[in-house]
């Protein structure tokens, strides 16, 4: 059995930051390390505590790299140095835990030791967890729609944004989407922030009705989603300079309101992100100068008159929403089939293609949007599940509901 690699002990912000396993691969095709990770962080520290710091952060782990299992853990590692803050949450559910809030670069290196690639912090600071001061814009495309597109609806939301007198902040999310990220007064619940989230998806959606989507159920979305939940209490999105678990090593990268007509995400990487850091610096430096007022995007939202929106499932019942339950359970507005569920993505997705090879004629009149891939978050993973939107197979090809496959049992804390 081939020893670990011997630790490493690095200085760091005035502390010594131990890091175990230092060549661990992490990245197989570039074969970045874990001491590759440790290093990309301090070198952009300075932008990455400004997005993520002061922060209480949800730790994503991938200790045997992006290839491996990985895992969420709120409650901070009992196991730490001293020198690493952390500040008690509570959550919708009613539980409580202490997450990590780091404030140097020594924190955000401890950080990358554990394999926690990504940044996910949660829009408040560890002074006052209870007023968000950041509203967050999540730009997230459903399958099938190109980049141009998400580029396209960015700046409709920066059209929207300067109305109401808000600056806005783009990022690559380091995935399929992009964020803006916009400083608010931490005068508002989190209750109030998200109808102003919803308010501007609304807006957003009106201004660019065949580009974005305000629909909180897939069967009903097209074009860019304009995820309003995100800015829901205990939800999360990487942060700016979140290395994204890619087999590129792909990162959230901060850009110019010049860039996003032109930027493509693949520029971006663990390996490419310090020089442009070293050259340009952080172009999300001045975004704390700017902190708005959402008073305007609330009443825009009672001026909309259309109500509040679903909450994602496992958020408890509010008094004035909407039935929660699918369309396509309503009325069968949408025909859905679902088949499969499992642990791995890749695993979920073969069952798709077992399917397609079953139901040819059926499978020659699907989009990419009428695969339905959910992620569903249990209280440490996620697992996949997939359904089939059959609204544009006609009637007569229509396979019926079948038994899943895969079917792997999985219970939604899991």
């Amino acid at each position: 059995m081939a020893k670990k690699s011997a630790s490493e002990v690095l200085g760091v912000a005035g502390h010594e930051v131990t890091i175990s396993n230092p060549g661990k691969v992490l990245f197989p095709e570039p074969k970045l390390t874990k001491l590759d990770l440790v290093h990309y962080y301090i070198a952009v520290s300075e932008g990455a505590l400004r997005g993520a710091g002061g922060r209480p952060n949800m730790l994503v782990r991938y200790p045997d790299g992006i290839q491996g299992e990985h895992f969420y853990q709120k409650r901070a590692p009992t196991s730490r140095p001293p020198w690493i803050e952390v500040v008690e949450l509570r959550f919708p559910s009613g539980r409580a835990a202490e997450e990590v809030v780091p404030r140097d670069a020594a924190a955000l290196a401890w950080l990358a030791n554990l394999a926690c690639l990504e940044l996910h912090p949660h829009p408040v600071r560890a002074e006052d967890l209870d007023h968000p001061d950041e509203l967050r814009v999540d730009l997230d495309p459903v399958p099938g729609v190109t980049w141009r597109q998400v580029q396209e609806v960015a700046m409709v939301a920066r059209s929207v944004l300067d109305d109401f007198k808000l600056v806005g902040w783009p990022k690559t999310s380091g995935s399929r989407g992009m964020h803006i990220c916009v400083r608010i007064q931490p005068r508002w619940s989190f209750d109030e922030v998200r109808l102003a989230a919803l308010a501007l998806a609304r807006e957003v959606e009106q201004r660019g009705p065949n580009l974005a989507t305000s629909k909180w159920w897939k069967e009903e979305r097209q074009g860019v989603f304009v995820d309003y939940n995100q800015n829901s209490k205990d939800r999360t999105v990487a942060a700016a300079y979140s290395v994204r678990p890619k087999p590129d090593a792909r990162v959230s990268a901060p850009l110019s309101w010049d860039e996003v007509e032109d930027c493509d995400p693949a520029d971006f990487t663990l390996v490419s992100m310090p020089a442009r850091f070293e050259k340009l610096g952080d172009l999300h430096r001045g975004i704390d100068e700017h902190a708005g007022s959402i008073e305007g995007l609330l009443e825009l939202f009672e001026r909309q008159g259309l109500g509040v929106a679903p909450w994602p499932p496992h958020y408890r019942k509010q008094a004035s929403e909407p039935p929660r339950v699918q369309p396509s359970k309503r009325k069968s507005k949408f025909p859905l089939i679902e088949i499969g569920r499992a642990r791995h993505k890749e695993d979920a997705l073969a069952g798709v293609e077992r399917w397609k090879a079953r139901h040819p004629e059926a499978a020659a009149h699907l989009q990419p949007a009428d695969i339905l891939v959910d992620a569903m978050r249990g209280r440490y993973s996620t697992w996949t599940r997939i359904r089939i939107n059959l609204q544009r197979v006609p009637e007569a090809l229509r396979p019926p509901q079948e038994p899943l496959d895969p079917d792997e049992k999985i219970r939604s804390n899991s």
